[in-house]
C-alpha cells in the first residue's frame, strides 16, 4: 500500500509537468521527451516515434496475450473563457487545475504507474500476461502522426485500456466519427428573372432527409446513427442565383454499421454529390464477455456506451476505455482532476489486472 501512495506521488508531480508544457496536438515534442525521461528514469527501454512515447513489458514473451496501456500526451486549445492559466498546475485541496489535466493527463501517468507496478514487482512476475504501455499523440485531432503510426511497430496486441476520462467505468463501446461534404448543384442566373437553377432549392430536399432520417440498426450501448448537418454555404451576392451549395455533415456511427456502409445508404438517397473527408474513425467494441470487462463488472463497475471518440477508433483489436476524471470536464474553461480519483484509478487499475 505504501508502494502505491509512493507512485500516486510520482503520478501527480508527473502531470504538474506535463501542465506546465504546452502540448497541443501536433505540438507535443517537449512533452513527449518529458514522458521519455520519466519512463527511462523507472529503469525501462523507452521507444519515440515522431511524439509518440512507448515501452514493451521487460519480461515479454510471445506466448502470452498483451494488454496495451493508451492515453494521449496532447491537449486542445486552451478556450478563452478560463479563469486560470491553464499551464500553471494548481492544486487545492483535493483538486489539481490545469489544461490536459483530465482529458487525458490522469489517465496518462496513472497507466504508466501501473505499467511500472507490474514490470518491476517481482512477486508479479508470473503473470499471465505481457503489457505495453504507449503515450500517443495527435489523438485531439486523430492524426495521422498518432497511434496510427505506432501501431504497426508493436507487437502482436490482444486488448487495449485506453485512459480516457471515464469515472473509472468501464466504456465498452464508442461511437465512431466521418465528416461529410454535400454538393448541391444548380445553374447560376439573374435573380430579377426566371433564371437558373437555385442550388439552395436543389439542396433543400438533402437538408431535410438528413435531419429526419433513423436508421434501422440501433446499438443498446450507443444507440442509433446520429447525422447533423453543421455548416452550409451559398452564394456570392444578392443579385445572383447560386450554382453551388455546399454542406457539412457529421456522422456519428454505432458498431452496428461500418463507415462505407454509411456512407453507401447516405448517397442512396440524397441527390447531392457526396464526399468522405476519410473512412477511418470507425465505431469500436468489445464484447461484454472480455474476461477484462468480466473482471470490471466483478469489482463493481457498469459498462456503458461512450459518445465521444478517441484512439480507440484507430485500433484493429478489441479495447475499451476506462480512466480517472470526467469526460464532462474534457475541452473546457478550468479543467481540472481530483487527486483521489487518480489514486482510486491506480488501485483499481491493478485490482483489475491482477484478477485476470
Amino acid at each position: 500500500m505504501e508502494q502505491q501512495k509512493q507512485y500516486t506521488r510520482e503520478a501527480i508531480d508527473l502531470l504538474c509537468r506535463l501542465i506546465a508544457t504546452p502540448s497541443t496536438s501536433r505540438s507535443e515534442s517537449e512533452a513527449a521527451t518529458i514522458m521519455e525521461q520519466a519512463i527511462s528514469n523507472y529503469g525501462f527501454k523507452t521507444h519515440r516515434e515522431a511524439n509518440n512515447v512507448w515501452a514493451i513489458d521487460p519480461l515479454f514473451d510471445a506466448a502470452r496475450p498483451t494488454v496495451l496501456l493508451n492515453a494521449h500526451i496532447d491537449t486542445v486549445k486552451p478556450v478563452d473563457s478560463w479563469t486560470r492559466n491553464p499551464f500553471a498546475p494548481t492544486i487545492e485541496g483535493d483538486t489539481l487545475y490545469g489544461l490536459g489535466s483530465n482529458d487525458c493527463g490522469g489517465g496518462l501517468v496513472t497507466l504508466l504507474q501501473v505499467f511500472r507496478y507490474f514490470c518491476r514487482n517481482n512477486v508479479k512476475a508470473n503473470r499471465s500476461f505481457n503489457l505495453i504501455y504507449l503515450a500517443s499523440a495527435e489523438e485531439e485531432v486523430s492524426g495521422k502522426d498518432g497511434i496510427s503510426r505506432v501501431l504497426p511497430l508493436l507487437p502482436k496486441t490482444d486488448v487495449a485500456i485506453v485512459g480516457e476520462p471515464t469515472g473509472m467505468q468501464p466504456a465498452i463501446a464508442e461511437k465512431g466519427l466521418m465528416v461529410l461534404d454535400l454538393i448541391a448543384h444548380g445553374k447560376s442566373g439573374h435573380a430579377a428573372r426566371n433564371e437558373g437553377v437555385n442550388a439552395i432549392y436543389e439542396a433543400l430536399d438533402d437538408m431535410r432527409w438528413i435531419s429526419d432520417y433513423k436508421f434501422e440498426k440501433t446499438s443498446p450501448l450507443l444507440g442509433p446513427v446520429k447525422m447533423t448537418l453543421t455548416v452550409v454555404n451559398a452564394g456570392t451576392q444578392h443579385n445572383v442565383v447560386p450554382d453551388i451549395c455546399t454542406m457539412l455533415v457529421d456522422v456519428r456511427s454505432n458498431e452496428c454499421y461500418t463507415n462505407e456502409e454509411i456512407y453507401d445508404i447516405i448517397c442512396q438517397h440524397v441527390r447531392s454529390e457526396v464526399k468522405a473527408h476519410s473512412f477511418r474513425l470507425h465505431s469500436s467494441h468489445i464484447d461484454p464477455k472480455h474476461p477484462l470487462v468480466q473482471r470490471c463488472v466483478s469489482l463493481g463497475m457498469t459498462p456503458y456506451g461512450s459518445p465521444t471518440l478517441s484512439d480507440q477508433a484507430l485500433m484493429p483489436f478489441p479495447s475499451f476505455k476506462l480512466g480517472p476524471g470526467k469526460s464532462s470536464r474534457s475541452h473546457s474553461a478550468d479543467e481540472f482532476i481530483r487527486l483521489s480519483e487518480i489514486e482510486h484509478a491506480l488501485d483499481t487499475y491493478i485490482k483489475l489486472l491482477i484478477g485476470i
